[in-house]
């Protein structure tokens, strides 16, 4: 068979088209965390266009996408020609080049922006193509830092249970999720990890003052006894999406700012999700007042339309490590502050500013949360978490226990049955199992997601959930 290039082949994606998509798929595409049986068994749906909130696959079926992508089409499916546009513009003047000892324009004007738009005193911006780059920057930057005033034996870092920060070296390590990184350890030396910030399943009565002082008092014992004086940083998502949309409780941020300076270590904002408008702020940091050294981000600064991520710090963060004794910061990436990333990531901003994305999210939080709560009445929901434009559903048969006590495993329900039944119900959203067994079901939708929207996803996920209750064998 010849392939031929894609614009060629777009007017012949219907089922008359000569080409099988699914079957290539299979064939040659290796699919990111896909199991084996996307590739002889059932083959994956083909997505071929997309409009407002909306994506159709190749044989015509709709989908409302709850999920933004991956967490990313912040701006939704409807801006793809005016970013495409600014992409063209700068591809025609300046293609590429680098930001090895040089600069360009988009580079340098996206760089003052985001600066412009993060929390006071993050003044300094480091250009990558995604999540995981950013965060290895960051502890790279982190290490430098240290060792630039003198404290060589500050290595190690610390972050929570079942976080997620990425899939590359330094980034897996981070990760919480033993399931994802246990296969390639050994990792980097010396990552530490603490309990996250889940209330559900936390013993009747406790209040959250309590909750608060229990997770700062582990926090606090586990930098003493590794040695303060060996703990580097401690990287953070302010909404933490593995494990359900996992909220910060009153007084958290604060305290964990208060232990960082009192032992000389920075803390990071990891914001590849939260932002950019995930939580009605330009970053969820703002909204928990979390006052990070460090900031990452990527997905929303593009609304996924091209690969971008980067770091943001401080003046002083950075003039130290350029101050010490390499004399500059030991990182490059060849992608970096690309051109047309950059004007991809401008485009994007300004559409935000210019449509009051912010400000929708704010305004449309409140009934996007009351309609979500009224699935708590249904017998499989258990708990609703989450902020802005970011919510999870966890699944229980017994509400008293606030457990999965079934005859079906929680996997096999969550993949034979949940999935199969939200995605033919024209629902794209995560559905999942969490570290301790029980289904869960996030939204994180693009951030033009409105009432319509989100009474249609609520409406149909109902459906889904009352057809769950009726399987043989749920219940023990």
């Amino acid at each position: 068979m010849t392939i031929s290039p894609l614009n060629d082949l777009n007017p012949g994606l219907d089922a008359d088209s000569s080409v099988d998509l699914q079957e290539l798929a299979q064939q040659h595409l290796i699919m990111h965390f896909t199991g084996a049986g996307a590739y002889n068994e059932a083959p994956p749906r083909v997505m071929v266009s997309g409009d407002g909130c909306w994506l159709t696959d190749s044989t015509g079926k709709r989908y409302l996408d709850a999920l933004a992508g991956l967490f990313c089409v912040n701006v939704g499916y409807g801006y793809g020609a005016e970013i495409g546009h600014a992409v063209q513009q700068q591809m025609a003047t300046l293609p590429y080049f680098s930001n090895w000892g040089y600069a360009q324009p988009p580079s340098i004007l996206l760089a003052a922006k985001i600066a412009e738009l993060a929390p006071a005193g993050l003044d300094r911006v480091f250009l990558t193509s995604g999540g995981s780059e950013s965060n290895e920057a960051a502890v790279k930057l982190i290490r430098q830092y240290h060792q630039a005033r003198g404290e060589h034996s500050r290595m190690k870092f610390i972050a929570r249970r079942v976080s997620y920060h990425g899939t590359s070296y330094a980034a897996l390590s981070l990760n919480g999720m033993t399931n994802f990184k246990k296969v390639f350890e050994p990792l980097m030396h010396g990552t530490r990890h603490i309990s996250n910030t889940k209330r559900y399943k936390r013993p009747f009565g406790e209040t959250e003052e309590q909750f608060t002082a229990l997770l700062l008092q582990e926090l606090e014992a586990l930098i003493v006894q590794e040695g303060p004086d060996t703990v580097a940083g401690i990287f953070l998502e302010p909404l933490q999406n593995a494990g359900g949309s996992l909220t910060p409780p009153e007084g958290y941020c604060a305290g964990v700012r208060e232990i960082c300076d009192r032992h000389g270590i920075l803390l990071v904002a990891d914001e590849v999700i939260c932002g950019f408008g995930r939580l009605g702020e330009w970053f969820g940091s703002t909204r928990y007042g979390m006052e990070p050294d460090i900031i990452t981000f990527a997905k929303g600064v593009s609304s996924g339309h091209v690969p971008l991520g980067g770091m943001i710090t401080t003046s002083a963060v950075i003039d130290t490590v350029l101050s010490g004794p390499q004399g500059m910061y030991l990182h490059g990436l060849t992608f970096g502050g690309h051109p047309a990333a950059c004007a991809a990531g401008l485009a994007n901003i300004a559409i935000m500013e210019r449509e009051d994305i912010l400000g929708h999210v704010r305004r449309t939080e409140p009934y996007f949360r009351a309609r979500l709560s009224e699935l708590l009445e249904h017998p499989l929901v258990g708990d609703l978490r989450g902020d802005g434009f970011h919510y999870s559903l966890e699944l229980v048969t017994d509400k008293n226990a606030r457990a999965w006590r079934s005859t079906i495993s929680s996997n096999d329900f969550v993949a034979q049955h949940l999935n199969p039944a939200l995605v033919d119900a024209g629902i794209l959203c995560r559905a999942a199992v969490d570290h301790e067994g029980t289904p869960l079901i996030q939204f994180s939708p693009p951030l033009v997601f409105d009432t319509d929207d989100i009474n249609f996803l609520v409406d149909h996920v109902r459906t889904v959930l009352d057809a769950m209750s009726n399987i043989d064998g749920l219940t023990a």
